[in-house]
C-alpha cells in the first residue's frame, strides 16, 4: 500500500500550491539571524529529530518543522509585535492546531539569549509527543509558549 501523497491535504505539506514552494525557497535564502541561529542548532538534528527550514504547510510557511511529531517551531520577531501580526498569528496558529499540528513559538530574544532552553524545550515536547504516541494514546495538539 503506497504511502500517502505528501503534496495532497493530509500530505506533509497539506496541499500546498507552488508559489507557496517558491516563496519557501526564497524564504530560505533570506533567513534573519535569529533564525539562523536557530536552525544552526536543529540542521544537525536533535537527537536524530530531523528538521526542515521555512516548510510549506497549506497556504502556510513554518519556520521550523518536525513531520513525524507535526511539530511547527515559529520565530517571531519585532514584526509579529504589530496587532495585524498577532491577529493572522492567531488565525495561522487556530488553524495548523486544527489540522492536527503542534505549534511552539519563542520570541528572538529566547533564541538568542536562552538558545539552550530553546532546544530543550522543543527537545521535550518531541519526546512527550512520542512517548504519548508509543503508548498508544491520542496527543492532542498543542499551542505551546515555553519558557
Amino acid at each position: 500500500m503506497p504511502g500517502k501523497n505528501p503534496y495532497k491535504t493530509g500530505g506533509m505539506f497539506e496541499g500546498a500550491l507552488p508559489f507557496i514552494f517558491e516563496n519557501a525557497k526564497q524564504l530560505r535564502g533570506n533567513m534573519t539571524a535569529t533564525e539562523m541561529n536557530l536552525w544552526m542548532h536543529l540542521r544537525k538534528g536533535i537527537n536524530g529529530f530531523k528538521f526542515r527550514r521555512q516548510h510549506p504547510i497549506g497556504i502556510y510557511i513554518a519556520d521550523f518543522y518536525y513531520h513525524k511529531a507535526k511539530l511547527v517551531v515559529e520565530v517571531d520577531g519585532s514584526l509579529h509585535n504589530t496587532i495585524e501580526a498577532k491577529k493572522a498569528n492567531e488565525v495561522r496558529q487556530k488553524e495548523l492546531v486544527q489540522w492536527g499540528y503542534t505549534v511552539i513559538r519563542f520570541t528572538n530574544k529566547q533564541v538568542m539569549q536562552q538558545s539552550e532552553n530553546v532546544i530543550k524545550s522543543i527537545t521535550e515536547l518531541i519526546v512527550h509527543k512520542k512517548h504519548l504516541k508509543t503508548n498508544n494514546r491520542l496527543c492532542d495538539s498543542r499551542v505551546c509558549s515555553p519558557l
